[in-house]
């Protein structure tokens, strides 16, 4: 499967199921229906015997879902009042295109169903008071536009608990650049998907998870079923590398290779896996670079404190603008989040 496919797909938490089936059909067709699992919160999960029964048992994850948007209801004149999914930081919304509701194939009693069109705006600037434009709008005081006449409309089109998705094309620029929303982490379960081909040394559960942008829930029941000796996150990761920021505040830099983590909001990385990733690494000869900011959390720490735990460690493919519309990052980097991690498990 293609990246530009995987991230134009329409995914919010607790709403994967495109996803889900996608990835699903294709970790079936490397590695036969057998072998993969859907599990009742809604996680992929393939595995693969490893080639030596001695070696560790490794969990690797990347999770499908992407932030975004959820109708709670409607204003008496058309528009559409929305909550955020995953934490999206208000400054970046008003203005932008979204997808309201998912695109679905047609089926036998159904016709194909498109998502609408929608846009997300607030108060015009012209009505604003000076003190208004100081402050940045709550996502409660914003709203989305599909163009409906009244509040019937609106409910009858986009329901509550419709998704809402943003509409952004997959747009490579630059030598080595990529804009495109879902990136987190969409790259992770892209690179998941070419990993199902490698020869691994040790028993391999792939687990393509749910709900990470709202507390990493799906990790948290598949690493408590699985029960792994090591478990690798695949993640992006903010980069906060642009404009004049000096070089002690950037976490990690696009362009100069896969993140390593020793330590985030939500885990420590065990500091031999730490150490072994970074030899593996300079082995393979790939590039890497570690990131330099303890913030944020991921899958990592629900993995190492569900069950009896796991040796973990998170490697990142570095991304501007994170949870945002039009996220940036750089496809090589992306390459090389994909080479160590087959590099660790062969």
């Amino acid at each position: 499967m293609e990246l530009k496919q995987l991230c134009e797909m329409q995914g919010i938490s607790g709403r994967e199921e495109l996803v889900r089936m996608a990835i699903y059909n294709e970790c079936v067709e490397v590695l036969g229906k057998d072998s993969v699992k859907l599990d009742r919160m809604g996680n992929v999960i393939a595995h693969k015997a490893g080639y030596d029964k001695d070696a560790p048992h490794v969990m690797l994850t990347a999770h499908m879902d992407e932030v975004g948007l959820m109708v709670i209801n409607a204003t008496e004149d058309g528009l559409l009042r929305v909550r955020a999914i995953g934490g999206i930081d208000p400054r970046v919304l008003v203005s932008k295109r979204v997808k309201v509701g998912y695109a679905l194939p047609a089926k036998e009693d159904q016709p194909e169903k498109k998502p609408l069109n929608g846009v997300i705006g607030a108060m015009a600037i012209h009505q604003q008071t000076a003190a208004d434009r100081k402050n940045v709008l709550p996502i409660d005081q914003l709203f989305v536009d599909i163009g409906a006449r009244d509040k019937d409309e609106a409910l009858s089109k986009a329901p509550e608990g419709t998704p809402i998705t943003f509409a952004t094309e997959y747009t490579p620029f630059g030598d080595d650049m990529l804009l495109t929303k879902a990136a987190d982490d969409r790259v992770g379960c892209y690179n998941m998907l070419r990993l199902l081909h490698a020869n691994v040394k040790g028993d391999t559960d792939f687990v393509f998870t749910c709900q990470e942008e709202v507390g990493c829930r799906g990790a948290t029941g598949a690493a408590f079923r699985i029960q792994p000796d090591v478990a690798i996150a695949l993640e992006g990761t903010t980069a906060n590398d642009a404009g004049d920021m000096p070089e002690v505040s950037k976490v990690c830099q696009c362009g100069k290779g896969v993140a390593i983590s020793f330590m985030d909001n939500a885990s420590i990385a065990n500091p031999e896996l730490f150490r072994e990733m970074l030899a593996v690494a300079k082995k393979a000869g790939v590039n890497h670079q570690v990131k330099m900011s303890v913030s944020g959390g991921n899958e990592g720490g629900a993995m190492q404190r569900s069950g009896s735990g796991a040796r973990t460690v998170v490697l990142s493919v570095p991304c501007r603008y994170i949870h945002s519309p039009s996220t940036v990052c750089s496809l090589s980097d992306i390459e090389a989040q994909y080479l160590l991690a087959k590099a660790y498990l062969e």
